[in-house]
């Protein structure tokens, strides 16, 4: 259970980052950081202690097996992320070179 609480402290972490955060790049980090609390919850989820993986055998005896189906989310979760993370730093990246600065008040000051 302890476990479960972490990843929660982890993505809450990550949530105070994009919330409370005035620079572009400490909010990326932030999405990153929750992010990979999500991905953590799920490799979490699927752990069984003692457990195997499920991978039929015929010499041996499968009295339990860990599920893979979680696993696999975490798989295309992380090619997922990684594409919104560089999306995230070309438009981090296009703001700067606008503004001149990762500093988003000072980038609505700049808008008119």
């Amino acid at each position: 259970m302890s476990l479960y609480f972490l990843c929660f402290i982890l993505f809450c972490v990550g949530l105070y980052g994009v919330l409370r955060k005035r620079s572009v790049v400490k909010i990326i980090i932030g999405i990153a950081i929750m992010s990979y609390s999500v991905n953590l919850f799920f490799v979490v989820l699927g752990y069984c202690k003692n457990a195997r993986s499920p991978i039929d055998s015929a010499n041996q005896v499968i009295t339990s097996t860990v599920d893979p189906v979680p696993q696999a989310i975490v798989l295309t979760s992380i090619i997922i992320g990684l594409g919104v993370m560089l999306l995230l730093i070309a438009i981090a990246g296009k703001l700067y070179s606008k503004y001149g600065t990762f500093d988003i008040t000072k980038m609505k000051k700049l808008k008119g």
